[in-house]
């Protein structure tokens, strides 16, 4: 399962797995473990999570949701502590702890008790999409690390040849 398969529907609590599309719409499963099934039609607002992003007040004006998640999954290990009846102080210093770039004027604390809610409900549900990202990442410097190495003698014997044909 990725980001583009985790959704969340305005006006429905929680996070839902994107079942299929349908012609008017598409098929949705709670992620809470109850497995109850929704149609959500086309009136309804449904954001799938890999496009949602948190604003910010550097260059590139936001980060991805699933970044900001995958950090609070860093620093917390699935356990933040809060809920979204937190005091609302507490939830911004939360936020300015995990993203201390992010914008207090855009991002209110309605957004950061949602964040709350769909990271804890990640974090039951679904903590192997948390922890995905770090996993490539160290894969994919092992192999780029051999690469290099590889590649340094290669090099050599190429420029070893060049200087013999001269």
């Amino acid at each position: 399962m990725d980001f583009n398969e985790v959704a969340a529907v305005s006006g429905k609590g929680g996070l839902f797995k994107v079942v299929s599309p349908t012609r008017t719409g598409v098929i949705l499963e709670a992620l809470d473990g109850s497995g109850k099934k929704i149609i959500a039609n086309i009136q309804a607002k449904v954001s799938i999570l890999s496009d949602i992003s948190i604003y910010t007040t550097d260059e590139e004006g936001a980060v991805p949701l699933q970044d900001v998640l995958r950090k609070i999954h860093v620093e917390f290990k699935g356990d933040t502590g809060l809920t979204s009846s937190s005091d609302p102080d507490e939830l911004k210093s939360f936020l300015k702890f995990i993203l201390p770039e992010y914008d207090e004027s855009r991002v209110y604390v309605s957004d950061i008790k949602k964040l709350v809610t769909w990271y804890n409900t990640m974090a039951k549900t679904l903590p192997e999409l948390l922890e995905k990202k770090e996993e490539q990442e160290q894969a994919e410097e092992k192999p780029a690390e051999k690469e290099k190495k590889e590649a340094a003698p290669k090099a050599k014997k190429a420029a070893a040849k060049t200087k013999s044909e001269k």
